[in-house]
């Protein structure tokens, strides 16, 4: 399967209560009803984090397909115009980006209701190839990332190759996802020596700078 996974912030004025009581309480029955959907999960921004300022996202959605073909089949679909449309409601769509990815399992245990699902996006070192960024992360980041004390599951979320040609630019090459039992475990992961090693190999392959990251509650609408 291939999955779009898209960013988004919030209407301007918009209190974030509203925001994520009607995405997760009203859109889903839009997104529903796109033919061909198999799977379809909500993260939210955890609220605390608005306590600081404003976070990059206010959320993540997750939207499985069997294929990009049924990917395309939506496009010029009523289904899918119903989709944009309902979305105007609650999100500034000039913030919305959408990547298709393939995931990468690196750690699969079970998770707890309610989980810390933290949220990275990254783009690769200047100069790399993207198949050179893809390698290093799976085989070399992946298991440095699997090692980290208290973390149940690990996805990476690779941009397709796809979304490269004809000189396109994605905005994101991967995104990372850790799941912790709560907010409290994935900080205390930040002060270990696993951590520390992760952090190092950073430099190999991703971009100087901050990691744009958000921590989330996942919220699956459709298994």
């Amino acid at each position: 399967m291939v999955k779009a996974l898209s960013f988004f912030k919030r209407r301007a004025g918009m209190p974030v209560e509203e925001f994520q009581a009607y995405w997760r309480g009203r859109h889903p029955d839009v997104v529903a009803k796109l033919p061909g959907v198999r799977r379809y999960v909500q993260s939210h921004t955890r609220t605390a984090a608005y306590r600081s300022g404003e976070p990059v996202y206010d959320g993540i959605a997750e939207v499985w397909f069997q294929n990009t073909a049924a990917m395309h089949d939506l496009r010029a679909t009523a289904e899918l115009a119903a989709v944009q449309a309902d979305e105007a409601r609650f999100i500034d769509r000039s913030t919305m980006g959408l990547i298709v990815t393939d995931d990468h399992v690196v750690k699969d245990d079970p998770t707890p209701a309610g989980a810390a699902k933290g949220v990275g996006f990254v783009r690769r070192r200047p100069g790399m190839t993207v198949e050179a960024f893809q390698k290093h992360w799976r085989e070399v980041h992946g298991p440095l990332g699997a090692a980290l004390p208290g973390l149940r599951r690990y996805v990476q979320s690779h941009t397709r190759l796809s979304a490269y040609t004809r000189g396109r630019d994605p905005a994101w090459d991967g995104v990372a996802i850790v799941w912790f039992d709560d907010s409290a475990a994935l900080r205390a992961a930040t002060t270990t020596p696993e951590w520390d090693r992760a952090e190092a190999d950073d430099g190999n392959f991703i971009a100087p700078g901050p990691v744009a990251f958000i921590v989330t509650t996942e919220h699956v609408i459709v298994a």
